[in-house]
């Protein structure tokens, strides 16, 4: 075919992408205003959201101060116990990164999840790939009848598909119903959680290694009660992964 010429089939294909992009624009993830990409931000959205680039703690992920001269821990991970090998975070839970993950969790923003777990691949594909299974942090049966989803395995199974991984939404479990985190102090979240998450019977992690992926870490109590539990079923390595990490500054 003579150069600069499209097939009727290419050239049909781009009429209806247009058209597409016509009847339903992308729109910000956290706005109404028009992107190029499906789960893009807007330049005033992007610049409110408080990503996390360089310097961070190798177990939580919280952003650090100064240069990023490898493996280096935050006061918080030098005083609480850790039960995981390494760990990872996105976003600050300030500002931006608040909303967007108050929208998701709360809002009904289901759509959201491949964005936001592109959003962790990036923080975190030196650590995981297709040998890692990727395990979501469990809700209650009573909240996940509530809530309708489990955002923190929407975030998983995306993440897994990105990777090429195992996707293993049931193999932990909440199996009691624990009141809410928010307010707590830190020694009461831990003891909130004490018991209240096991790994299920049918699961096999032994040997394996395991994403632990949750979407907002405030103290690590959750975290450390499902890599406990992750621990007790073989688990030879556990990263931790989190959409919003919250700060003490933030």
């Amino acid at each position: 075919m003579p150069q600069g010429l499209q097939t009727p089939g290419r050239h049909a294909g781009r009429i209806v992408a247009g058209l597409r992009d016509m009847l339903y624009p992308n729109r910000c993830l956290t706005c109404e205003a028009r992107v190029e990409d499906r789960g893009g931000l807007c330049p005033d959205c992007w610049r409110d959201t408080p990503f996390i680039s360089g310097a961070a703690c190798g177990l939580c992920g919280v952003p650090l101060p100064g240069a990023d001269d490898g493996p280096a821990h935050c006061d918080e991970c030098l005083t609480l116990a850790r039960p995981w090998d390494e760990g990872r975070a996105a976003l600050r839970y300030a500002g931006g990164g608040r909303r967007i993950a108050l929208a998701f969790k709360h809002g009904d923003r289901t759509e959201m999840a491949p964005a936001l777990a592109a959003w962790m691949y990036r923080r975190a594909r030196d650590l995981v790939g297709p040998e890692t299974v990727f395990v979501p942090v469990p809700l209650h049966r009573w909240r996940l009848l509530r809530r309708r989803y489990n955002q923190s395995a929407l975030l998983a199974g995306a993440l897994a598909a990105r990777s090429g991984g195992t996707f293993a939404p049931l193999a932990l479990e909440r199996v009691r119903h624990t009141p809410s985190q928010d307010h707590r102090g830190v020694s009461d979240r831990f003891a909130n959680l004490a018991g209240a998450i096991r790994l299920a019977a049918a699961a096999d992690l032994a040997g394996r290694h395991v994403a632990l992926v949750d979407d907002v870490m405030t103290s690590g109590a959750t975290m450390a009660a499902c890599a406990d539990a992750l621990r007790r079923g073989g688990a030879a390595r556990i990263t931790a992964l989190v959409l919003a990490r919250v700060a003490k500054d933030g």
